[in-house]
């Protein structure tokens, strides 16, 4: 028998339309692009897919993603950009243009009060060595590893102040009992 979800109120069985369904991409507004894709190229290692402009709407759309090793992924524009929405755990960074130029300017990191949107996490191979890492990139710590009740998980800012959870699975697997 295959493991069909834990089962909690509210949860009912996936119908049969929904085969199929994935989770594509999160969405985070990036003040200025050079600096978000800068952030997450150098200290997370994600490649930016595609970008998209929106000329009249005045914005542009940069999907990011964790590429594997030898991983294959189309050349051509139209290929690559349906290859895009077919895949899981993008990152979207939103770009309305000029807002780079607005020295006042912020989002709304969903922590702050009031509170809403929390964190993505990035799952890592080896936790210490991240934290080396983001030392290393003068990350901004939310909480290090071995701060706080929550061990074994980081929490760093990207450049837009949104929170990015940083965890190794194999350590996460007695969370929560």
């Amino acid at each position: 028998m295959s493991f069909n979800g834990e089962q909690h109120p509210g949860v009912v069985p996936a119908p049969g339309n929904t085969q199929g369904f994935r989770l594509n991409h999160t969405m985070l507004r990036a003040k200025d692009p050079e600096v978000a894709l800068a952030f997450y190229s150098r200290v997370f290692g994600m490649r930016v897919l595609r970008k998209l402009d929106f000329e009249e709407m005045q914005f542009s759309l940069y999907f990011l993603a964790n590429v594997e090793q030898g991983e294959a992924i189309p050349e051509d524009t139209r290929e690559r950009t349906a290859w895009t929405f077919g895949q899981k755990g993008l990152l979207e960074l939103t770009h309305n243009w000029g807002t780079e130029q607005q020295a006042d300017f912020a989002y709304h990191d969903g922590n702050a009060e009031p509170q809403g949107f929390g964190h993505i996490c990035f799952s890592v191979p080896d936790l210490a060595a991240a934290q080396a890492w983001f030392d290393v990139c003068n990350v901004t710590f939310v909480k290090r590893a071995e701060q706080g009740k929550m061990k074994d998980v980081i929490f760093v800012k990207d450049p837009d102040g949104y929170w990015i959870e940083v965890i190794q699975a194999d350590l996460m697997a007695g969370m929560g009992d």
